[in-house]
């Protein structure tokens, strides 16, 4: 299976034939006779009869008001990039990025699929009506096997055979025009109260698939001469026309029978018109051209999702000069043909109508997203204000609630399903999409947003890692990991010394990072430096490195025993502190790393300097994956057991007010140096975190005794708070006010 799901790393073009179809043929009739189709000639009469004139009216308007929303973001959309095969799928993907793109194209291919159901069981319907003695599912089976076959054959011979469907339509409905009425009847203008009629909504559902057409002439995108010329011409005609005629129709049929008998009879139609049986050949005609123009369409989704390598790569194989997606047209045909045996009009409809609404609705949202970021790349030739494109994406939300909102809920549930799979997947594409625009509008504005003043309630480290050779100590990271918990923003810097590092070698070490951390799920960046000298070149990016309110303010290197260099490390240190940055040094027992995570050792010195963040990074290292069972104790040494009793009530009552998951122990030196107590207490656990003095003059001295200290422990962790961070007001959510 691996070989259908690889990673895509190039966008395959299929270019658009010079002998392609052009706007009439391939967008408008396509799209007109999917519009006056089986839901026009077998449940129009349906509709009226149950929700009345105006309420027809009415959902004819709401319809086809989306429906035009969607064909403003179609136009603009198509008049801003090359439109290949897909259709809608197309342009969501190259928009809103190949994982939206398939959790709706997936979903569209279905619906399309669905469709031809839908059109097949109409015409079986209808054909068997006038002729009883017919099977009904055998017709419908049959039927879709042959429109199948056509589709095969040549998409341009089928749409050639619609103009003639064309004739047939348009003859049965002036054949209609010159009827006459069936009986005496009253005009119901929102249905009779004292029968039992379907709700508005759920008429809705049933006649919303009827306005869908547009996509039958989207989805001929790759097949198209021009598609950004003809997509919005032939789209625009199609709904206008569309729209012209059925809010005629229902005028029509109110004026000629009763509720009931529009409720009762679904070819009412063929009793009313001037010459019935031209009513037969439009249904037919309808249904079969609107099964062609979902069979023409479904596959070249399918083929557009294959290429892309979301779906198995055979699906997207295709045959002869004009590139026909035969495999992918199979597939389609065995959906079709399971819908048609267990499916019915009323049941198919209102399914079709959720993922019809959910396409439309995220075609809108790219529209009006790629408009509203006003990227430099998007230049539509037909513009689009963006609040028509997200009004039209609230639209369909709102209607899809309205309809059915468990229904509307499983769908977007469908929809997330595929999404996250996709995202798991980590596909790579060669085109750009409109997220990233998404995410940089976003951080503008968080970043203009935040306080430039440090909060308590609201601090948590952002640790940048000096982690020199990342796959090498990465222990480092490890630790930055836990106690960022996916929150903070982790940096991993690496400093080069030598000669000068060139900027594309650079980025590949950076790009070789990133991919390092992706590997072992960790989130964060990664950068790499050149620099002269490594500690120099390290203070330089402490300094430099960040954005706004956003820089790092916890540093976490590793020890350094190298005798020739620790001045330049002490150095370092102190000009850290002196930046404001926490310090974090990761002593590493190279040996046992840290252990079995089950025992943390904190040695408290008092809620000030370091004593407040010692015990953030205690908790935080509890609340970790990684360190969830360790347990955490927090340690002190005294004189005397009347010291002892007076620490254990007072830090006993501080780790109760700070809600800090940590066990107290008071250790009595009877004697004993804290060098001894510290080495014999904490020899079994698997991490120990001190305190480490500011620097000052005789630093370096200093370091060297504690470095000295802790060479029989495990894994230790020195720790230097920054004056600026007020880690009891951290811990105790202190309110300081300030009147300026």
């Amino acid at each position: 299976m691996k070989k259908f799901f690889r990673t895509r790393k190039k966008d395959k073009v299929i270019p658009s034939k010079k002998g392609g179809l052009g706007t009439f043929g391939g967008v408008f009739t396509p799209s007109i006779l999917t519009i006056l189709g089986v839901i026009m000639y077998l449940r129009f009469g349906w509709v009226v009869g149950n929700v009345g004139l105006i309420g027809t009216l009415l959902i004819v308007t709401i319809s086809v008001s989306i429906t035009f929303l969607t064909a403003l973001s179609v136009a603009s959309i198509a008049t801003d990039q090359r439109v290949r095969g897909g259709g809608a799928y197309y342009m969501i993907s190259r928009s809103l990025g190949i994982e939206v793109g398939g959790a709706v194209g997936i979903p569209l291919f279905i619906a399309l699929a669905l469709s031809v159901a839908l059109y097949t069981v109409g015409f079986a319907e209808s054909l068997v009506s006038v002729f009883p003695s017919l099977d009904f599912k055998a017709v419908g089976l049959l039927t879709t096997i042959l429109i199948a076959a056509l589709a095969l054959i040549s998409a341009k011979i089928a749409i050639r055979a619609q103009y003639f469907i064309m004739f047939g339509i348009a003859l049965s409905l002036l054949s209609l025009l010159f009827g006459s009425p069936l009986e005496d009847t009253t005009v119901e203008l929102w249905g009779a109260a004292d029968r039992h009629s379907e709700g508005f909504w759920i008429v809705f559902a049933v006649f919303f698939p009827a306005v869908t057409g547009i996509m039958a002439g989207v989805n001929m995108s790759g097949d198209l001469k021009d598609p950004a010329r003809s997509i919005p011409k032939g789209t625009f005609a199609a709904v206008g026309v569309g729209y012209l005629i059925y809010m005629t129709l229902p005028v029509i049929l109110a004026t000629r029978a009763d509720a009931l008998s529009l409720i009762e009879d679904p070819l009412i139609m063929r009793k009313m018109s001037y010459w019935g049986d031209a009513i037969l050949i439009g249904v037919w005609g309808a249904t079969l051209s609107s099964a062609v123009g979902s069979i023409l369409g479904a596959p070249r989704v399918l083929q557009a999702l294959a290429r892309d390598r979301v779906l198995p790569g055979w699906l997207g194989k295709g045959s002869g000069k004009d590139d026909s997606p035969r495999m992918a047209t199979f597939f389609t045909l065995g959906i079709a043909l399971v819908a048609v045996f267990f499916g019915n009009l009323n049941l198919i409809a209102p399914v079709l109508t959720m993922f019809f609404l959910t396409t439309y609705g995220v075609l809108n949202a790219a529209a009006g997203l790629e408009k509203m970021l006003d990227s430099p790349s998007f230049r539509p030739k037909f513009k689009v204000h963006w609040i028509f494109s997200l009004l039209g994406t609230l639209g369909c939300i709102a209607v899809m609630f309205l309809i059915n909102a468990l229904a509307t809920a499983l769908a977007l549930m469908v929809v997330i399903i595929i999404f996250l799979w996709l995202q798991k997947r980590r596909m790579e594409t060669a085109w750009g999409d409109v997220r990233m625009g998404i995410w940089l509008t976003l951080v503008r504005m968080g970043l203009l947003n935040l306080r430039k003043e440090s909060e308590a309630k609201t601090w948590r480290p952002n640790p940048l890692v000096l982690s020199g050779a990342p796959t090498s100590r990465w222990h480092l990271i490890d630790f930055a990991a836990s106690i960022s918990h996916d929150r903070g923003i982790l940096t991993v810097a690496t400093v080069l010394t030598g000669s000068s590092l060139s900027n594309d070698r650079r980025k590949k070490i950076e790009e070789n990072i990133q991919d390092f951390l992706e590997k072992n799920d960790t989130s964060g960046f990664a950068s790499v430096i050149s620099a002269s000298d490594a500690y120099v070149g390290a203070s330089e990016f402490v300094k430099y490195y960040g954005l706004g309110a956003l820089s790092p303010n916890t540093i976490i290197l590793g020890d350094s025993e190298n005798e020739v260099n620790r001045q330049k490390y002490a150095d370092m240190i102190t000009h850290f502190h002196e930046l404001n940055r926490n310090v974090i040094i990761v002593a590493n027992d190279d040996d046992k790393g840290f252990g079995e995570r089950e025992q943390v050792d904190i040695w408290w010195g008092g809620v000030k300097g370091n004593g407040g963040l010692l015990l953030i990074l205690g908790h935080l290292l509890k609340r970790s994956r990684s360190w969830r069972d360790a347990k955490v104790t927090v340690k002190m040494m005294v004189h005397n057991e009347i010291s002892a009793k007076d620490a254990k009530r007072n830090l006993s009552s501080i780790i109760k007010k700070l809600r800090i998951d940590a066990k107290l122990e008071i250790i009595v030196s009877n004697g004993r140096s804290f060098d001894e107590v510290l080495h014999h207490s904490s020899k079994d656990a698997d991490m120990v975190l001190l305190g480490l003095a500011v620097p000052d003059a005789n630093f370096i001295n200093y370091y060297k005794r504690m470095q000295h200290l802790i060479a029989p422990l495990p894994t230790t962790i020195f720790v230097l708070a920054a004056d600026e961070v007020s880690f009891r007001e951290v811990l105790l959510q202190e309110e300081t006010f300030t009147v300026k």
